[in-house]
């Protein structure tokens, strides 16, 4: 992702987790179509690496725990009727896995979802970085 994907992103993220709907829908248009890809990505740059289980021996250990939180999220998104298609559902679980599974009792939601974009942004740039050294 490049940088301004990542700011792209979070900034749809964080004004649907705020229930901001006049900016997510102004950041969506400025976006465009593409606003799904980046949605899809930073999803899958935040749960794949934290639902990745550690083989123990097969005994229970911190991660036994997150396939029992993940399954409540899943049926928390069906129950409510989420459409994971759109861009409002790929927001709303990110923002849902981070209220679930990021925080502690669901902590500050914005704080985490900042910290986030702050990670995501210095991967960008790191990748970036790479791209113009070897092009």
């Amino acid at each position: 992702m490049e940088p301004e994907d990542v700011a792209d992103a979070f900034a749809y993220i964080r004004a649907m987790q705020a229930d901001d709907i006049d900016t997510a829908c102004a950041i969506a248009d400025d976006t465009g179509p593409e606003l799904h890809r980046l949605l899809l990505d930073v999803a899958a740059r935040i749960v794949i690496p934290i639902t990745a289980v550690d083989d123990h021996d097969g005994e229970p250990c911190a991660h036994s725990f997150l396939a029992a939180a993940l399954g409540r999220l899943l049926l928390e998104l069906l129950c409510d009727g989420e459409c994971l298609a759109g861009a409002p559902g790929i927001a709303q679980t990110i923002v849902r896995f981070t209220e679930n599974i990021l925080t502690e009792e669901h902590g500050d939601v914005a704080d985490v979802l900042r910290q986030l974009e702050a990670a995501g942004m210095k991967q960008a740039m790191e990748a970036h970085r790479v791209r113009r050294t070897t092009a």
